[in-house]
């Protein structure tokens, strides 16, 4: 059974006029309309402009000699690539900050190979030559977790927490969010359980944990929101907490989701004080992922930050196809954890490379000896989900981008220089937990230097559509290390690696691209920060 949405929509439309009316006619009648006219006007900033992201540089190119070691955990995010899309089909390319480019490699789904021994994933290596320097390599690490069909997950008690605040009150946003929790509703088992909180000036449980199988109660609770008032959010999330331990499912999926454009402005509001609450409260079970609507005031840093410190996902719900793709196509990878704190290292051999940088990733960077501390948080994995990173090399053979040390040690162990001697790349190593674990298992894998280093032209499908996203990636942050790579080489690139498209997300991929290119050089130009 479905609510009529047409008629909630229609609903939600007239509260607006009035709302809209009733304030026109206050400014009218006011005393000094010109006062009241430059109080908003100091209020209504450009919408661009009151969106937060958090300002980071790009990695920088290491030497092999100094820095062999490069340690980061993997990010399983997406948020970033449908926010950059959106802004993009506005007709204005994104902020530096917006763009990150893990994350819009990651959007993709890519076709490794299964995990079929011991560990909840496969892994694999693939080194080709670099579209914009030919004298570089990449090598592209794709790692897949095991696929759990949505049938077979544990029960799951889920809390969705939704602002309601007047900030929601517009159509990519409160209404967005109803269909989208409508969605996953109709997804439900009898097994799993669904508590509704909502929070505005204060915070109020709309639904106790009520059982899949009562599909109608929930989307009807849904149906009824409507926005109106400030963000308490701090205290929304102690309440949706509390409905969490209610409904708590011992050797199951206990996880709050979090709905909102982020604008917490009553009670607390640093974010570094949520992060903490959102930490201890993932020690005892209960995990976090946030789902982000609309713009004008979205928190993006926050949102990104609490969803990877309470151990789940962030996702920017843009459109109802979105929607679909996290919390119906993709439920079983965005809720059902096979594998946490999976964290990378990877060493280079330095008679074989001289530089490195990776591409992304520069919010997940881990000190080298992060890897081997199991109190150290990292990413964890779902269910089916593709992850992949891609480092950019420069062989010892290339006119390298830093002066060598003239001072640099080059004395060795005997088995060191045994190893150094090989064609040994690099040696790669990942550490993980088992869902319910606290000590991490160890994965590693020597990545060999063929003979012929592939052309990448001649590469596989994955790794030059993986490229493809990474070029978009760099090209919007205005990166320098992309050479002459131009928006119509990614096309070009894209199009000739799309191979079978079944969701069209490729295709959708290229078009998008295509419609940054004319946006460049125009009169449009990135929003500020």
């Amino acid at each position: 059974q479905t609510c009529a949405l047409p008629i909630f929509y229609t609903k939600v439309a007239k509260q607006k006029s009035e709302r809209q009316a009733n304030y026109a006619a206050g400014v009218a009648n006011a005393p000094s309309a010109m006062a009241v006219g430059k109080m908003m006007d100091s209020y209504h900033l450009p919408k661009e402009e009151r969106d937060k992201f958090e300002h980071f540089n790009d990695n920088p190119i290491k030497q092999v000699a100094t820095d062999p070691v490069s340690t980061f955990s993997l990010d399983v995010d997406t948020g970033s690539y449908a926010l950059v899309r959106q802004f993009i089909q506005q007709g204005r390319l994104p902020a530096s900050d917006a763009v990150r480019v893990e994350e819009l490699i990651n959007y993709f789904s890519y076709q490794y190979p299964k995990a079929t021994g011991q560990h909840p994933f496969a892994s694999e290596t693939e080194l080709s030559t670099a579209p914009w320097q030919p004298e570089h390599y990449l090598l592209r690490i794709g790692v897949q977790a095991q696929d759990v069909h949505v049938s077979a997950m544990p029960p799951a008690n889920l809390v969705f927490l939704v602002d309601v605040s007047g900030s929601m009150d517009e159509p990519n946003k409160l209404p967005l969010v109803i269909s989208s929790l409508q969605m996953l509703t109709q997804q439900l088992r009898p097994q799993d359980k669904v508590s509704l909180v909502v929070y505005a000036g204060r915070t109020e449980v709309v639904l106790e944990p009520t059982s899949g199988n009562k599909k109608f109660d929930i989307q009807a609770a849904l149906g009824r929101l409507q926005a109106g008032g400030s963000t308490a959010g701090a205290s929304a999330l102690a309440l949706a907490y509390k409905m969490a331990r209610k409904g708590y499912v011992a050797n199951g999926i206990n996880r709050i989701l979090l709905a909102t454009d982020g604008d917490f402005n009553v009670g607390v509001t640093d974010t570094n004080q949520i992060k903490d609450m959102v930490k201890r409260e993932r020690e005892s079970g209960i995990t976090l992922s946030t789902l982000g609507f609309g713009q004008g005031n979205f928190n993006d840093a926050m949102m990104e930050q609490i969803a990877d410190v309470g151990n789940g996902n962030y996702s920017y719900i843009d459109s109802l196809n979105e929607a679909r793709k996290v919390l119906v196509d993709e439920l079983s990878s965005t809720f059902n954890t096979v594998a946490k704190d999976v964290k990378v290292q990877i060493e280079f051999n330095p008679n074989v490379v001289a530089e490195y940088r990776l591409i992304g990733y520069e919010n997940r960077q881990l000190n080298r000896e992060d890897f081997n501390n199991d109190k150290v948080d990292a990413g964890d994995v779902g269910s089916g989900k593709s992850v992949t990173a891609i480092y950019e090399i420069t062989p010892k053979t290339a006119t390298p981008a830093v002066d060598a040390l003239r001072y640099q040690a080059s004395k060795a162990t005997s088995e060191g220089k045994k190893i150094n001697d090989s064609q040994e790349l690099a040696f790669l190593k990942i550490r993980y937990k088992q869902p319910e674990g606290t000590k991490s298992i160890l994965v590693t894998q020597p990545i060999a230097k063929p003979a012929v280093i592939t052309s990448f032209n001649k590469s596989s499908e994955t790794q030059r559509f993986a490229t493809a996203v990474a070029g978009f990636g760099q090209l919007l942050r205005q990166s320098p290390q992309v050479n002459n790579l131009s928006y119509s080489d990614v096309v070009q690139i894209a199009q000739a690696a799309k191979g079978i498209d079944n969701t069209g997300s490729k295709g959708e991929f290229i078009q998008l691209v295509k419609n940054a290119e004319s946006l460049v050089g125009k009169n449009t130009v990135q929003s500020p920060l």
